[in-house]
């Protein structure tokens, strides 16, 4: 079965391959012998219950520098597609969360990865929350008088913009640090959302677990030590990635979200677990997926084109 597939991402001649997943997902879709196409979220045109894009044929290779060459551009209806891999990366703002109303025009019809409505539903810091009894006492506001009583009750916090992504304004705020109101005016004038506020977790040092999951189910796992001298441990902060195994604790984790993912259409999601403490669903572009395979883990990717095959042959 061949399938046509379009891949809503970042122009393909910004990202990284050593570590973007969407690119790992296009590796597997060729080899696989899919029709692959490329496009940016910017190309989508929505008539009635019609959505159009100017589409480009892709072709794939892992090779730094040289990873992509693109075909003659090409209108289609992307409801004569037979997937959307909706991969652009976040900030999860009003542009994405436009794209995903789209993109809810032709799913399920054509299969979007992941179902848009969820993922408009879903946001990471947010959707997390409905397993609260799983994560470190967490505080949603930007009410300074809350968090003056969350910090008095836990001492030690991070605070992180709502919407943030990729380690950027994670910031550690000690018992008593002298910074502290200087940074809330700097959140208060540059975030117009809520902020995160969780008790700081320690043994962070040791590692931050990025967990995927596909269809519900343990795909792969990598653990993401931060960098000498910073608190995250996201890989593009400099987070060094190393092989990980599932604790039980984890285990008993992904069984819990696993059923809740699967009725939501999320397919492909990366959950981060510090200490046993589960601290974002990322269900937008979640990462890992080469860092995985490089560390001698699961080909995570191969494991998505199989359920999403699956689910396209009926």
């Amino acid at each position: 079965m061949t399938l046509k597939v379009a891949v809503q991402m970042d122009h393909i001649s910004s990202i990284n391959i050593a570590g973007d997943s969407a690119f790992a997902l296009m590796l597997e879709a060729q080899a696989r012998g899919h029709e692959l196409y490329h496009y940016t979220p910017d190309r989508l045109a929505m008539i009635g219950d019609n959505v159009f894009c100017t589409l480009e044929p892709v072709e794939v290779r892992d090779e730094k520098g040289n990873h992509f060459v693109l075909g003659e551009k090409q209108r289609a209806n992307l409801a004569d597609v037979d997937v959307v891999l909706m991969r652009q990366d976040p900030p999860f703002d009003l542009s994405y969360i436009a794209a995903t109303h789209i993109l809810e025009k032709i799913h399920p019809k054509t299969l979007v990865v992941n179902d848009p409505a969820q993922v408009r539903n879903a946001p990471e810091k947010l959707f997390v929350t409905e397993f609260s009894d799983l994560m470190p006492p967490t505080l949603i506001t930007r009410d300074k008088a809350e968090i003056d009583l969350f910090r008095a009750e836990y001492g030690d916090i991070v605070m992180k913009p709502l919407f943030g992504h990729g380690g950027a304004a994670v910031v550690r705020l000690t018992k008593d640090d002298l910074n502290y109101g200087s940074l809330y005016d700097i959140f208060a004038t540059t975030f117009r959302e809520p902020w995160v506020i969780q008790q700081f977790l320690p043994n962070v040092k040791h590692g931050d677990k990025r967990i995927l999951l596909v269809d519900g189910e343990f795909a792969g796992a990598v653990n993401r030590v931060p960098a000498a001298g910073d608190l995250r441990s996201n890989m593009v902060r400099g987070g060094a990635p190393t092989v990980a195994d599932l604790t039980q604790k984890e285990r008993e984790i992904c069984e819990r979200l696993g059923p809740s993912l699967r009725e939501k259409g999320l397919i492909l999601v990366g959950i981060d677990v510090i200490d046993d403490k589960l601290t974002e669903i990322n269900v937008t572009a979640p990462t890992g997926i080469r860092a995985v395979r490089k560390l001698g883990g699961p080909d995570v990717a191969a494991k998505v084109w199989d359920v999403l095959e699956a689910k396209r042959a009926g």
